[in-house]
């Protein structure tokens, strides 16, 4: 599941870099958050190349700063435990949410040491229709290699309007379910505190 988690991550950090600059026309819409991390995250990364070859650490550092603040990690740490969310306690919750954004931040720094850049194609802006889900569809091509599609989840808070990526779908997979499949099983089998540790774990 790693693997799958660090492929999925490769290739959102990928799109983010390459979406076309015509969507920053249109505000507060999916498509320009995407645009504008993806400037952000990859303008920095370029800056700090020098100090990230001494301090490879400092990449984690760059996506809490850079990246992190259009992840919507709370609900998509909800959709992962999925059914299990409604035995947990308020404190449960709070913890799990805690590793997962820990482990979200670990994955994309992983991944992102990996990135090279890529050719994306996106659909044209459209209007959302008032719809608080919106999936963003978009191509990656690769020289020599199979097209990819792929679809950016993103969830628009009531509070305050603003979009944030929650999932992504890789040629028909969901990196929420795939999760959800995987966390379920574990908690089954160790419990909720435990896959808590484990998610904690793998962040040191």
């Amino acid at each position: 599941m790693k693997h799958l988690m660090a492929i999925f991550t490769l290739l959102f950090m990928t799109s983010l870099a390459s979406f076309s600059s015509n969507a920053f026309s249109i505000e507060n819409s999916p498509y320009t958050v995407i645009a504008e991390t993806g400037e952000r995250l990859f303008s920095r990364i370029a800056k700090d190349q020098e100090s990230l070859k001494k301090f490879p650490e400092l990449m984690r550092d760059i996506v809490e700063e850079e990246l992190m603040p259009s992840i919507d990690y709370k609900y998509a740490a909800f959709k992962v435990l999925g059914r299990n969310l409604r035995t947990m306690t308020p404190e449960q919750r709070e913890k799990f949410v805690v590793s997962m954004r820990s482990y979200l931040v670990r994955t994309y720094a992983i991944a992102l040491k990996q990135y090279k850049q890529q050719d994306v194609a996106f659909e044209s802006h459209k209007s959302t229709n008032g719809a608080r889900i919106v999936g963003v569809n978009s191509v990656i091509r690769n020289a020599n290699a199979p097209e990819i599609n792929i679809t950016f989840q993103m969830r628009q808070d009531r509070q305050t309007s603003q979009w944030k990526a929650y999932d992504m779908i890789i040629e028909g997979i969901s990196l929420l379910s795939s999760k959800e499949a995987e966390i379920s099983q574990r908690i089954q089998k160790s419990g909720i505190d435990q896959v808590t540790l484990e998610l904690a774990s793998f962040n040191q």
